[in-house]
């Protein structure tokens, strides 16, 4: 991934469209870290703090923290040793404000952005969210309609149970596409317009969604292996 290092790898798309599944694998394979600000968040949401308390009142609702929280927690995050050879994204930004701030950041980071769009549509991502169960032991998914446990209600790596968190329950699933759609698709339609966007396929089997984001950033099975 010579061509790439220093890169800001951006994963645009609505929630259950896999971003995170995709980030997983471009981290695993290409040793850039992957950047989940919704996997920081549900830390925070855990601690006994007042921030903790908003976070996980905000996840509860379905609606989407602030653009500043946000901003402090990805700009913490990528001065890490880490991320000296550029890194991925995993849910931000989310608005045109966070885009903004990302720019200012590339900026001092002297690094460049492209983003990749992870389309699904909307029935599917009902389906992939309010089916999905996790494992709070080895944080493994699960899901009800397409990847079923062993055992009902039980991790197949490690026996712990599973459950349905708060913000995968139907009513709260619709709201956070809906927000997405109104609040984080001008990030698409942003990104499109400044010709740094790249669309793939987010329905197809996740090896075949992988293999279309290397060749949008132009990386051939060759220099992968």
């Amino acid at each position: 991934m010579k061509s790439d290092r220093g890169k800001i790898l951006i994963l645009v798309g609505a929630p259950g469209a896999g971003k995170g599944t995709q980030a997983h694998m471009l981290e695993q394979r290409f040793g850039m870290p992957q950047i989940s600000t919704g996997d920081i968040l549900r830390v925070i949401a855990k601690r006994d703090s007042d921030l903790g308390r908003e976070v996980a009142r905000v996840q509860k609702s379905g609606k989407l923290v602030s653009d500043e929280v946000l901003a402090e927690v990805v700009r913490e995050r990528t001065v890490l040793a880490d991320c000296d050879h550029g890194y991925i994204l995993d849910g931000f930004p989310r608005t045109i404000s966070q885009a903004e701030t990302l720019e200012v950041l590339a900026r001092e980071q002297d690094r460049e952005i492209l983003a990749i769009y992870v389309r699904v549509e909307r029935h599917e991502l009902m389906s992939r969210l309010t089916g999905r169960r996790v494992c709070p032991n080895c944080n493994e998914i699960f899901n009800v309609h397409s990847r079923l446990p062993a055992v009902d209600g039980v991790c197949d790596n490690c026996g712990h149970g599973l459950f349905q968190r708060d913000d995968d329950h139907e009513e709260t699933v619709a709201r956070r596409i809906a927000t997405w759609s109104d609040q984080t698709k001008p990030v698409y339609d942003y990104y499109r317009s400044t010709d740094r966007l790249v669309t793939v396929d987010g329905a197809k089997p996740v090896d075949q969604v992988f293999r279309e984001i290397m060749t949008a950033v132009g990386i051939c099975e060759a220099e992968s292996a």
